[in-house]
C-alpha cells in the first residue's frame, strides 16, 4: 500500500503573500531608520522618531507573527493597556524626576 501525498502549490499561497508583505514593510521601516541615522542631526526630533518607529514595527511583528492582530478586541486592549501604561509612566518618570535636584 503506498502512501501518496498530494501537495497543492496554492495551499499556502495566503501565508507567503502575507510574510512577504511583513518582510517589505519592515525593510522599508528599517531602511527609513537607516536615512534618518545618517541624515538628521543628534537631538530630541530625532529620538522621537526612532522611537516612534520602533514602536510601530514592534506593534506590526507582535500583531503579524504572534497573531495578535487576528484576536478578539478585548485581548488586544488587555495587553495594549499596560503597555501605554508603562510608556506614560516612564515618560512621567523622566520628566519629573529632574526636579528633584531643584528641590536642593
Amino acid at each position: 500500500m503506498a502512501h501518496v501525498h498530494e501537495h497543492d502549490e496554492n495551499a499556502g499561497a495566503e501565508q507567503r503573500k502575507a510574510i512577504w508583505r511583513t518582510f517589505w514593510i519592515l525593510l522599508i521601516l528599517t531602511a527609513l531608520e537607516f536615512l534618518i541615522a545618517f541624515t538628521l542631526e543628534a537631538g530630541t526630533l530625532k529620538t522621537s522618531i526612532f522611537v516612534g518607529m520602533t514602536i510601530v514595527k514592534a506593534f506590526y511583528i507582535v500583531g503579524e507573527f504572534m497573531h495578535l492582530k487576528h484576536e478578539v478586541k478585548s485581548l488586544i486592549w488587555a495587553a495594549l493597556l499596560p503597555c501605554i501604561f508603562v510608556v506614560w509612566l516612564l515618560i512621567a518618570l523622566m520628566t519629573e524626576g529632574g526636579s528633584i535636584f531643584d528641590l536642593r
